[in-house]
């Protein structure tokens, strides 16, 4: 699934330590509207992710690439969101120079074409 958000707040780093080695994780809070007139608030864990979560910056939109995954412990269900690629929101196109006039289907330098000449007898 892919979302764009708005950085709403960066929470501290976790880090710790298991039997495959040293790990980081990282959860950033997201303002996600769907288009409605509410925003939701989305938590994104980044998991050994240290340079994707170093260049965010709260108030920045980002298009964020997550998996969504669902899990039974002691029969309470938990979810995970996990971040998997992050891309800062790309600028629109800039206008069009209001102060230049509009393109033709041809371009002003473009030679006139010849007139037709006949030269046929009578």
């Amino acid at each position: 699934m892919e979302f764009e958000g708005t950085v709403y707040r960066i929470m501290p780093v976790t880090k710790g330590t298991s039997a495959r080695g040293e790990w980081q994780r990282q959860d950033v809070v997201f303002d996600y509207s769907d288009g409605g007139n509410f925003t939701r608030k989305i938590c994104v864990t980044f998991f050994n992710r240290p340079d994707d979560t170093a260049r965010l910056k709260e108030g920045a939109v980002y298009n964020v690439s997550v998996n969504i995954e669902s899990r039974e412990y002691n029969g309470r269900w938990y979810t995970d969101i996990r971040a998997w690629r992050l891309q800062p929101k790309q600028a629109e196109a800039p206008a069009a120079m209001p102060d230049l006039p509009p393109m033709g289907t041809e371009p002003a330098y473009a030679p006139a074409p010849a007139a037709e000449v006949d030269d046929l007898p009578f």
